[in-house]
């Protein structure tokens, strides 16, 4: 029996896309796998790294305000369980501009760090092993 394989996309609207770019390109290390304007309304980029399952999707459509994050504890969460890996990707986002900021919920300041985007949004740098898998 063939095991099924899936990728996931996490998609969510901005007002700016180019104001993320230094956040997930820079400070996260991810790459610009698509870029497409004026898709029925929308423009967007997808975001990724090579061989993982999984890319971001940043869409705006001019004719609405997308807003900020709803609340301090809508995170993304990474999950670096390796120690070298867990402070270069720190070193990283910090050496970009992006300083950590004090987590909503304080189990993320005890296993990592957490960082917030132009539009509100927060990334865990977890320094952990995934609950699951």
């Amino acid at each position: 029996m063939a095991l099924a394989t899936a990728h996931l996309r996490v998609a969510r609207p901005t007002n700016n896309i180019e104001a993320l770019l230094p956040f997930y390109c820079d400070g996260l290390g991810f790459e610009v796998l698509l870029k497409f304007a004026e898709h029925e309304g929308f423009d967007g980029i997808m975001l990724g790294h090579k061989g993982v399952a999984y890319h971001l999707e940043f869409t705006r459509n001019r004719a609405h305000d997308a807003g900020r994050a709803p609340t301090q504890d809508n995170l993304l969460v990474f999950y670096l369980p390796d120690g070298d890996a867990y402070l270069t990707a720190v070193s990283r986002i910090e050496g970009a501009g992006f300083p950590a900021v004090v987590s909503f919920n304080p189990y993320w300041d005890r296993y990592g760090k957490t960082f917030e985007d132009p539009d509100g949004y927060r990334v865990v740098l977890a320094n952990m092993k995934a609950p699951v898998g």
